[in-house]
């Protein structure tokens, strides 16, 4: 009797909380972990049709931001996940973030806390249809990680939003190739709720701004390649998109991962690289405060004359440049180590002062303990650094940042 109320629940609190999705890197190296439902209810699951996680990653966190130590105990991560193939052609994702806004967006009437909610049909063993609110299927493996399991993101991902309402084809001409084409809304909600109101685009050289308006037809188009060659000992996540900014201004973003995966031994190499028409996530245009820098060549006044403080400046022709690297070594079969390094350099290229004005290092580094073999559960202790190092004629002065974590990672599977 107790069983079969305790399984209740379990469905019930399953299909009672609404959900987001995100990658496709689902969970660790190996996904047969021993569930809840198997070790406490002592049910055997006999298909897999139904899967529940959570994933779980929470901290102590001890951080020099700005020449002073901070320290907090935190979540970093909680999502809720639900996964099955209800047939042999029908599949299914649903994942949420517990700590995000429920409301729903204007565009897709997603909320931002779901990651993914789609459906998966497959029409034969070479094409499959997928709809619904989907991750875009950008290229690299520190992208298609799951995020449970990033210490901290390239500044490339860190900025990037990519869930969304949309569609794809997949093709798998032989089973180790397979070519995705994808299209996506670029937003969630408005363009004010990205730009804030009256946005402008400014190119500083040309004293000249531009008011920005909203496109009719706000999609991304991304074209895909996963490959995988002598028994996974190679993989490629290889993608190229444009999307669309606003009206008449776009995005063109192209992600290279490939990763080498050797018994004791799993490393990738990632190249990412994105021109945007507009500086969008307020990369520059923030750091280097675009709207004071507009006011003081006085570009503004021909263009609006009503109430200047609630526009929004944005740079336009910003370029950002990443490379990323990544290792991890196990040890022994409870002990690994994972090295990271990142490259990043920043350019508003319509600026002369502004060409490379920033060069951006990452390196960093973990020790973590698997103390049951059953669980995908991790203890860890971590290091993150990053150095910023601006030009001399961008006027900023160079900084670091330096974290230490001691913190746990626990992808609890439910059922």
């Amino acid at each position: 009797m107790k069983k079969s109320v305790l399984t209740v629940l379990m469905l019930a609190a399953a299909l009672g909380v609404q959900a987001q999705g995100n990658n496709s890197g689902l969970g660790d190296e190996r996904d047969n972990y021993e569930s809840l439902a198997e070790r406490v209810l002592n049910l055997e699951k006999k298909n897999d049709k139904f899967n529940v996680y959570f994933n779980y990653t929470a901290a102590a966190q001890a951080s020099d931001e700005s020449d002073s130590w901070r320290s907090r105990i935190a979540a970093k991560e909680l999502r809720f996940e639900i996964t099955g193939r209800l047939t042999d052609r029908i599949s299914y994702r649903f994942r949420h973030r517990l700590n995000r806004s429920n409301a729903a967006m204007k565009a897709d009437n997603f909320a931002k806390a779901t990651d993914m909610m789609f459906v998966s049909y497959k029409l034969n063993d070479k094409v499959e249809l997928t709809g619904g609110k989907v991750c875009q299927m950008w290229g690299g493996f520190e992208y298609d990680e799951n995020p449970m399991y990033i210490y901290q993101y390239s500044d490339f991902g860190e900025y990037m939003d990519i869930f969304f309402g949309g569609a794809h084809v997949s093709y798998k001409p032989v089973p180790t190739q397979e070519f995705v084409l994808q299209v996506t809304h670029t937003d969630n909600g408005s363009m004010e709720d990205y730009y804030g109101c009256q946005p402008v685009a400014v190119d500083m050289e040309k004293s000249k701004t531009k008011l920005l308006e909203e496109s009719h037809n706000p999609f991304t188009y991304i074209f895909n390649w996963n490959g995988n060659f002598a028994n996974n000992l190679i993989q490629t996540r290889w993608a190229a998109g444009i999307q669309t900014q606003a009206r008449g201004e776009y995005s063109k973003v192209v992600m290279l991962g490939q990763q080498l995966t050797l018994p004791r031994l799993q490393c990738y190499f990632d190249y990412m690289e994105r021109w945007d028409d507009v500086d969008r996530y307020g990369f520059a245009s923030k750091e280097l405060d675009c709207k004071t820098l507009t006011y003081s060549v006085n570009t503004i006044h021909p263009l609006y004359y009503g109430d200047t403080e609630s526009l929004g400046f944005y740079f336009n022709d910003f370029h950002l440049r990443s490379m990323v690297a990544k290792a991890r070594w196990t040890i022994t079969p409870k002990w690994k180590l994972m090295l990271k390094g990142m490259y990043e350099v920043a350019d508003v290229r319509s600026v002369d002062a502004l060409k490379n004005y920033r060069t951006a290092l990452g390196y960093f580094g973990s020790l973590e303990y698997y103390p049951v073999r059953s669980q995908d559960f991790r203890i860890y202790l971590a290091y993150l650094g990053r150095h910023y190092d601006y030009s001399r004629r961008c006027g900023l002065a160079d900084r670091s940042t330096n974290r230490i974590e001691l913190g746990m990672m626990y992808r609890i599977k439910c059922f």
